[in-house]
């Protein structure tokens, strides 16, 4: 189990060649935890000054050369994902999140989509466009999680794009049938080659604290969204994460926590992560809620 980035020290033979050196670790616990990737020795196939990562399985081992001795980071690559309606505090956790844990963070693209502004003006002539402009970015973001050798904290996935966001737009007579159908085969296409997140947390929040915090925020474009379209939206998400199995799922109830503002609602949120992904306390349930 490995909660955080570790550091432990790595003595070389550097009588070998760098790139075929066999490496002893040292020692195998940290901060009374004991690791649960830990490995007696290994071989590094490349290491030279640029490559400073390279993995084993799932597991990244990162370091700096000093002297005779490299200090390794080791962690799990893990892919945390966060998942809500429009202002249920998704990009502000993701932060937060990214921060505690030293991993780093995927933002939704909304400031620089060309189509964001116009859709709220004139969302049936929009939707379509929106829609695959979401799901190309969604797309090569997950690309990019998936090749790379870090841990991710993402702000929203591809799954809400087709499950919730173009689904009620098809059922609210603003996506027509031809392009809602054109839409899901381009999906079930992408999806072949992409895998869930190690962990879904879902951010619920009722429509008039999802008002609220987007009129705090204070973007242009939202002004104008109405309510019944939060509303629809709030039903498929309910429904959506009802029926989710890809894998562990966490339920955060935004209306009862400020985990913006308050340090114990923040602390409470990372200890329920915790408690899933790495295992540091027994959970009851595959879908832990927070502040019934």
């Amino acid at each position: 189990m490995i909660p955080k980035p570790l550091s432990f020290l790595c003595k070389a033979d550097l009588s070998i060649p760098i790139k075929s050196a066999v490496f002893d670790i040292l020692p195998l616990n940290f901060f009374n935890c004991v690791v649960k990737y830990s490995f007696s020795k290994f071989s590094l196939a490349s290491f030279n000054g640029t490559d400073k990562a390279f993995s084993i399985g799932d597991v990244v081992l990162s370091g700096v050369f000093k002297d005779s001795l490299i200090i390794f980071e080791i962690f799990k690559k893990m892919h945390i994902a966060i998942v809500g309606n429009i202002g249920a505090g998704k990009t502000t956790l993701t932060e937060l999140l990214a921060k505690h844990y030293h991993w780093e963070p995927q933002y939704e693209a909304v400031d620089d989509n060309p189509y964001l502004e116009d859709f709220y003006q004139d969302m049936k002539r929009w939707a379509f466009n929106l829609q695959i402009y979401f799901l190309n970015s969604r797309f090569k973001q997950i690309v990019e999680i998936q090749r790379g050798d870090k841990p991710i904290v993402q702000d929203r996935t591809i799954y809400e794009d087709a499950y919730i966001f173009a689904a009620n737009l098809h059922d609210m007579g603003l996506m027509s049938s031809r392009d809602f159908n054109n839409y899901l085969s381009v999906f079930e296409s992408v999806k072949e080659f992409i895998k869930p997140p190690d962990l879904l947390i879902y951010l619920k929040a009722s429509v008039p604290t999802l008002v609220n915090q987007i009129q705090k925020r204070g973007r242009e474009y939202e002004s104008g969204i109405r309510l019944d379209y939060l509303s629809k939206l709030n039903e498929r998400y309910e429904n959506w994460i009802d029926s989710y199995k890809e894998g562990k799922l966490l339920t955060i109830h935004v209306d009862k926590m400020n985990f913006a503002e308050k340090p114990e609602d923040l602390g409470e949120i990372i200890q329920r992560i915790d408690t899933e992904i790495f295992g540091l306390f027994p959970s009851t349930s595959n879908k832990t809620k927070s502040k019934k």
